[in-house]
């Protein structure tokens, strides 16, 4: 199984990237952890949002292709911990490939939120996506922890 965090946006301060790295390193080789930085449609020149959005819904199309999209969405489903351990679970089992993608400071197209498997709202709350990325790539730490059976703090 891959796992790859497909985000818009370069050069994360250092906290990110060790962050990101530190949970990268926990999880066993088979899980092929990575994450894969776009370039966001430059700003401005007189394109709409609209515009923009397509312009990267086509990047992270290249990006993902041949894997199990979930779309990382403000107005997604609220996944627990538990939630997303069985989804990866059942990732693994189907040996299947898997990627989580981060919008822009737009947010994602209307296109990638329709093709993925699963829209998934990390918060109620507005939160960098930088710090997005951390929390992701501990999360799916923790969920690759309690798919391979261990035990959970909570129960």
């Amino acid at each position: 199984m891959r796992l790859r965090i497909v985000a818009l946006g370069q050069r994360m301060p250092a906290w990110v990237d060790a962050g990101v790295a530190d949970y990268a390193r926990r999880l066993p080789r088979d899980w092929n952890f990575s994450v894969v930085e776009l370039r966001p449609a430059p700003r401005g020149r007189g394109r709409t949002v609209d515009q923009l959005l397509a312009a990267e819904a086509e990047a992270i199309a290249a990006a993902t292709r041949g894997a199990t999209l979930v779309a990382l969405d403000e107005r997604g489903l609220p996944w627990t911990t538990r939630q997303l351990a069985q989804r990866l679970a059942r990732w693994r089992d189907d040996a299947a490939d898997v990627a989580f993608a981060i919008g822009s400071a737009d947010g994602l197209a209307a296109s990638v939120k329709a093709s993925a498997a699963a829209q998934v709202a990390v918060s109620a709350m507005t939160l960098p996506h930088g710090l997005v990325r951390v929390l992701l790539a501990e999360q799916l730490y923790r969920g690759y922890s309690l798919a391979a059976g261990h035990p959970y703090h909570r129960e």
